[in-house]
């Protein structure tokens, strides 16, 4: 076994051990939550339920079996694919799941790269030679983004581009029209840490020796970036591409909501209110799952990007 193929064993582990750990934490703290979403649910005095048809539906959800029982027939459900039923609806958890993260892995997908896009023109207007107060402004730009609460961002794009301008449909919007703003309402934070960390990696690519001696054999700005700069730049970029998946799924609580769109989001926060823990943690689990993927995919790419972690592996190998 090379040394590509042990880090890949490892990494496969460390991922394994983190959803282990995710789903364990997960269990054990919406059990310690002072609530019951059966008797949320059925011990209301409209449905005309009896003392004695609650406790029988409780037997049927084993939700007064010890503990333990419930977590590992849990834990055997989610290695199967298997996530339970819905405590308020009787749905299939993974149906729900089926049915609403398809949409949030569309606006997902969309704003990271608009995420990208988005960074990468800012950082090169940011640390372009010769910009002066233009490069100073776009510097200054990320934090102005980060401050920015998403909801107040959704209203005001709701208000400007729907209302006044009518350029998007708020009700019954077709597939990509009702992608837009919400891609642009989290792409806006999402893309400021990234900008900043893009900023700092071109400034110190740009300090190296080898970018002086390219820019003294007589290469233009924007072949040194793009040929010389970009590159090495990308490295720390990449590891924030990664982290800004975790943020994709809390953004898409707010957007979601605003928007009326029906993703994990608005999954979320309907489990959220009525105390749907089947369904709660299914959804953090999917959530970390996607999120250890991305950044091991992350991993896996720094050697495509820097010849020295080849050549270190080739060596070792």
């Amino acid at each position: 076994m090379n040394e590509y193929t042990g880090y890949l064993a490892r990494r496969i582990g460390q991922a394994l051990l983190v959803l282990f750990i995710t789903y364990t934490l997960a269990f054990f703290l919406l059990s310690a939550l002072p609530s019951d979403g059966i008797m949320a649910r059925y011990a209301s005095p409209s449905l005309g339920l009896s003392d004695e048809q609650v406790t029988q539906i409780r037997e049927e959800s084993n939700v007064d079996d010890p503990l333990l029982s419930q977590y590992f027939a849990a834990l055997g459900g989610f290695v199967t694919g298997n996530f339970g039923y819905s405590v308020q609806t009787g749905t299939a958890v993974g149906a729900l799941i089926a049915n609403a993260f398809p949409s949030t892995l569309a606006l997902g997908s969309v704003t990271f790269v608009l995420a990208l896009v988005v960074s990468l023109a800012v950082a090169y207007l940011a640390t372009r030679r010769g910009f002066g107060f233009i490069a100073d402004f776009f510097r200054s730009l990320p934090s102005f983004m980060v401050s920015l609460p998403s909801f107040l961002v959704a209203i005001v794009l709701i208000q400007v581009f729907s209302f006044q301008l009518g350029w998007f449909d708020t009700v019954n919007p077709g597939p990509w029209e009702g992608l837009v703003l919400p891609a642009i309402t989290l792409t806006i934070p999402l893309a400021a840490p990234l900008i900043q960390v893009l900023i700092r990696a071109i400034d110190d690519a740009k300090a190296q020796p080898y970018v002086h001696a390219v820019r003294a054999r007589g290469a233009t700005e924007e072949w040194i970036f793009f040929r010389n700069v970009l590159r090495n730049a990308m490295l720390p970029a990449l590891t924030m591409a990664g982290l800004m998946f975790g943020e994709l799924v809390s953004g898409a609580v707010v957007t979601e909501t605003v928007f009326g769109r029906i993703g994990l989001g608005a999954l979320t926060v309907d489990a959220v209110t009525q105390r749907d823990a089947p369904v709660l943690l299914a959804v953090v689990v999917i959530a970390a799952t996607v999120y250890v993927i991305i950044n091991l995919l992350v991993d896996l790419a720094y050697p495509l990007l820097d010849p020295r972690l080849r050549r270190k592996a080739q060596v070792k190998a």
